[in-house]
C-alpha cells in the first residue's frame, strides 16, 4: 500500500511531520481539528512538502526519521539542500510549496 511522509506549517510556525496512506484524507483531518494533537492547537495549517513510498511502513520509518531532526536539518529538506547531510536516503522527493513564499510575513513567520 502507498504511503506518504508528509511535512506540514502550523500557523505559530511550527512544523509537523507525519505519515499516512490517503493524504488528501489526512489534510483534511487536520484541517477540521481531526489530526494531531499539536495542530489541533495551531490551525489553520498548511502542507509544504511531502515525499511518496511504494509502502506506507516505509513512510513511517521515514516519519521517525525526520521528526528526530533538528528545525534547521528540516529547513534545509524544505529548500532542496540535500546534500548537506550524506545520511539522507536518496529517495524522490516532491516539493509542494517550498521555493515560493507569498509574502514576506510568511517567511518571517517560517523562521520563528
Amino acid at each position: 500500500m502507498k504511503g506518504y511522509m508528509y511535512i506540514l506549517l502550523c500557523l505559530d510556525g511550527s512544523y509537523y511531520t507525519g505519515s499516512t496512506n490517503n493524504l488528501e484524507l489526512r489534510l483534511g483531518q487536520h484541517q477540521a481539528g481531526k489530526g494531531a494533537n499539536h495542530t489541533r492547537k495551531r490551525l489553520p495549517v498548511k502542507l509544504i512538502y511531502y515525499e511518496e513510498y511504494s509502502r506506507i511502513d516505509d513512510a513511517f520509518y521515514r516519519e521517525k526519521q525526520v521528526q528526530g531532526w533538528s528545525r534547521i536539518k528540516k529547513k534545509h529538506l524544505l529548500t532542496g539542500r540535500r546534500n548537506s547531510y550524506r545520511s539522507w536516503p536518496l529517495r524522490t522527493v516532491i516539493l509542494v510549496m517550498v521555493a515560493s513564499r507569498a509574502s514576506a510575513t510568511d517567511s518571517a513567520s517560517i523562521d520563528h
